[in-house]
């Protein structure tokens, strides 16, 4: 099997090369995104490995499908970006990363959370130059307060579990509760409606769909209180950006954490430091000192690309051998 590789970085080189010592597969890395540009590049290969900013629309797909490509692996759990219906026509299956490290995306929505609500980030400039002032830097206890889970999965739970420990009540939101969790954690399953009036923090660990793409909008936000905070490692377009910056600029909310961002596509995985900024809605975002942006690394540690590796690999061998496709997705 040859694997084309679009969008790596050195981790993920670093990873895949380790991991594919077992596996023995031909692999081209490549640093640019999958596109109707560059799916031309595919010719010759398998399979192709994508990441979340990679478009694999019906065209990418036709083309993919044309140059030989029978397997697209996404090394991700997310799959908004795939054209699902398209690859099912065209006969090329479609498989995923479902669960490679809860906890480092839970871990990193904690941190998110607690670098917010305590002001580390400006903490740590002050003090980088001498100054120990702490004025401005009044924060507040989580324990007590009303954390709002809005997606139940495996990241949504353990996050859940973590905030327990902090002491904090548990209300949930999803369209599949899971009622044996809830009763052992001591969380409550709830509307959305009370999710968003109850939450002094809502983190949002849902998949993008279209029911779930910007439910964090104008409306709702209107409906938290003033000093909710939310995270949200999920995915970007479940919250309307420009919602966002109208919401924190009248105060509507206390603040927000994110690892990830609408039109990221551009942006993340990439040094912009050196260069105009065209997007003036993330530019406004970034002006916020009650607003942390990081760009969409709560994925990386190294278990979870130990992980992401040998499943992503462990999936192509499955397709090479006619094996069932335990992380196949389906239109």
């Amino acid at each position: 099997m040859k694997i084309a590789f679009y969008d790596t970085r050195s981790y993920d080189k670093t990873a895949f090369a380790l991991a594919n010592e077992k596996f023995g597969f031909e692999i081209v890395f490549h640093e640019f995104k999958l596109n109707e540009n560059t799916a031309q590049v595919s010719v010759g290969f398998d399979a192709v490995c994508v990441f979340v900013n990679d478009v694999v629309n019906e065209n990418v797909i036709q083309t993919l499908a044309k140059n030989g490509v029978r397997l697209i692996a996404l090394r991700c759990a997310g799959f908004n970006n795939v054209d699902l219906a398209a690859a099912a026509r065209a006969g090329i299956k479609v498989v995923r990363v479902p669960a490679y490290s809860p906890h480092a995306v839970a871990e990193h929505a904690a941190a998110l959370l607690l670098s917010l609500t305590r002001h580390i980030p400006q903490a740590y400039l002050r003090t980088k130059t001498q100054n120990f002032n702490i004025e401005g830097l009044t924060g507040r206890d989580l324990h007590g307060l009303t954390a709002g889970i809005f997606g139940t999965g495996k990241i949504g739970r353990t996050f859940a579990e973590i905030l327990k420990g902090f002491g904090m009540k548990l209300i949930c939101a999803d369209p599949f509760p899971n009622e044996a969790w809830a009763k052992e954690i001591g969380a409550t399953y709830v509307s959305i409606d009370k999710l968003f009036r109850e939450s002094d923090v809502l983190s949002l660990h849902c998949p993008l769909t279209e029911e779930t793409k910007h439910i964090v909008n104008h409306d709702n936000m209107k409906k938290m209180k003033k000093d909710a905070v939310i995270i949200n490692t999920g995915r970007g377009a479940l919250i309307d950006s420009k919602a966002l910056v109208h919401a924190l600029k009248h105060q509507h909310i206390g603040g927000v954490g994110m690892d990830v961002y609408e039109e990221e596509s551009k942006y993340f995985f990439n040094d912009w430091s050196g260069d105009i900024m065209t997007d003036d809605v993330l530019a406004r975002l970034l002006t916020f000192p009650n607003v942390i942006i990081t760009g969409h690394q709560a994925f990386l540690t190294k278990d979870a690309l130990a992980n992401i590796s040998d499943t992503t690999l462990q999936n192509v061998r499955d397709f090479m051998k006619g094996n069932p496709l335990e992380n196949e997705v389906k239109g």
